[in-house]
């Protein structure tokens, strides 16, 4: 156990608790802690470690973590103790961090869960304590760009957005969508689109080819709600775009992107996909059209690069096939579909990025890290997107075959090892638009562009 001593000035944040009715508390004595796969430890102990502390970003949030009693570092006892009861004798629950967007957790809170707890819904849980009047997480802020930082949202021009879009074009299945998850879903991408900046998603499909674990829009075994519904009408070519081009009219470098959380997979989606792409291009050569995507149909994927996709982001918690079935499950694919339609989008000379789920004590361990830095080289990945795994962490590491979740090098060794790899690779959290990665490094690959 490290964090017994700390440099100079490193905050020491001490545990948080929760009563029953969500009060948060901090212990007086016991130090939070953190867990990456290893032994928990004490956050802020060493400076570029994975237990450094930054303070909580503006825009998280705090969780209760029900049925989990919070494990702390007693200093005087040189060990890790549960606090299970206040001094009351009231149970008391851990707390965790939901992180806002563009960062990523380098460590996850630490508990023993109690008999009967329940699932945790599909959010991720990063370590959190408190000190110096304020919270501190374990993790870094892996983009730099504003566009979803949470104070940059008046909810009230997002409303006369709507209002606007819908009086110009009321029957748009696709407006009417992304009203939905502007305004019930808080969804930042869709106000961002209502406030005309930035990226446009555009929602089209109802089914999917996966059966991911932590699937956020459809939970049939009913373990756990899911975030929101699914999609239930696709909209018209015609309709996505009339979007699409009045995004991209208004919005400089404007990126419009298929595929997003409210939806199955956009590629099952065969004819309206290749009909939008062709009606968006005949409108305009301008924009970024991008795909996020499971990438499960090569031979689809390459045909779209041909007929106007400008980038495909692949998501995967994987780079090791193994792995990747656990989480995903896919239905009629495998994982070398998803592999050939990277290398078909570089043929095309088209970009492509991961969607990493970055899971603390998974994604850093050195087997997959070696999977990784194989893969960007075999498909010519030129940007990592990390986001964190939202999903209960001991259903995560239940599903893994044993001795793949353990003690890791941290999110800071880890990014600096894909760099040392790939010098190329751009890390981030947002699509970017095409001007930005044109000046980027060459990722390698094969670039032959037929289209």
């Amino acid at each position: 156990m490290s964090g017994a001593r700390r440099p100079p000035g490193a905050p020491r944040p001490r545990l948080l608790y929760s009563d029953d009715h969500g009060v948060i508390r901090d212990h007086p004595l016991l130090w939070a802690l953190g867990e990456g796969g290893g032994d928990p430890q004490p956050l802020g102990a060493i400076r570029r470690s994975p237990s450094a502390a930054l303070a909580m970003p503006r825009g998280s949030d705090l969780f209760l973590l029900p049925g989990r009693t919070p494990l702390g570092w007693h200093p005087g006892r040189r060990q890790i103790v549960p606090f299970a009861h206040d001094a009351e004798g009231r149970p008391v629950h851990a707390v965790a961090c939901f992180l806002a967007p563009a960062h990523t957790a380098a460590l996850l809170a630490a508990y023993e869960t109690r008999p009967g707890a329940p699932v945790l819904p599909l959010y991720s849980y990063a370590a959190v304590g408190f000190a110096r009047g304020r919270y501190w997480t374990a993790a870094q802020r892996v983009d730099s760009d504003p566009r979803q930082d949470p104070w940059r949202f008046d909810l009230q021009a997002v409303r006369r957005g709507v209002a606007a879009a819908l009086e110009d074009d009321p029957q748009n299945a696709l407006l009417q969508q992304l009203r939905r998850c502007a305004l019930e879903y808080q969804c930042r991408a869709a106000q961002n689109f209502y406030l005309g900046r930035h990226e446009a998603p555009l929602p089209i499909s109802t089914a999917c080819n996966a059966r991911c674990l932590g699937c956020i829009s459809l939970q049939a075994d009913g373990r756990f709600k899911a975030a929101h519904e699914r999609l239930g009408r696709a909209p018209s070519a015609a309709e996505i775009a009339r979007v699409a081009a009045g995004h991209i009219a208004r919005v400089p470098q404007a990126v419009v992107s298929f595929g997003q959380g409210c939806e199955g997979e956009p590629l099952l989606m065969r004819d309206l996909i290749r009909d939008a792409i062709r009606a968006i291009r005949a409108r305009t050569r301008a924009g970024t059209i991008n795909l996020n995507s499971n990438a499960s149909l090569p031979d689809l994927v390459e045909e779209l690069a041909i007929l106007g996709l400008d980038s495909l982001r692949v998501s995967l918690n994987s780079a090791r096939a193994e792995l990747y079935r656990i989480y995903f499950r896919p239905q009629g694919y495998d994982f070398a579909a998803v592999v050939e339609s990277m290398r078909a989008m570089r043929r095309c000379g088209r970009f492509v990025s991961l969607n990493l789920f970055y899971f603390p004590g998974v994604t850093d361990r050195w087997e997959e890290i070696e999977a990784l830095g194989d893969l960007i080289a075999r498909c010519g990945v030129g940007m990592v997107q990390l986001r964190n795994l939202n999903i209960d962490p001991e259903l995560y590491r239940a599903q893994l075959p044993p001795g793949v979740a353990g003690a890791g090098v941290g999110l800071s060794a880890f990014l600096q090892e894909l760099r040392r790899r790939a010098p190329h690779l751009q890390l981030g959290y947002f699509n970017p638009p095409k001007e930005r990665y044109a000046t980027w490094p060459s990722p390698g690959g094969d670039t032959r562009d037929r289209a």
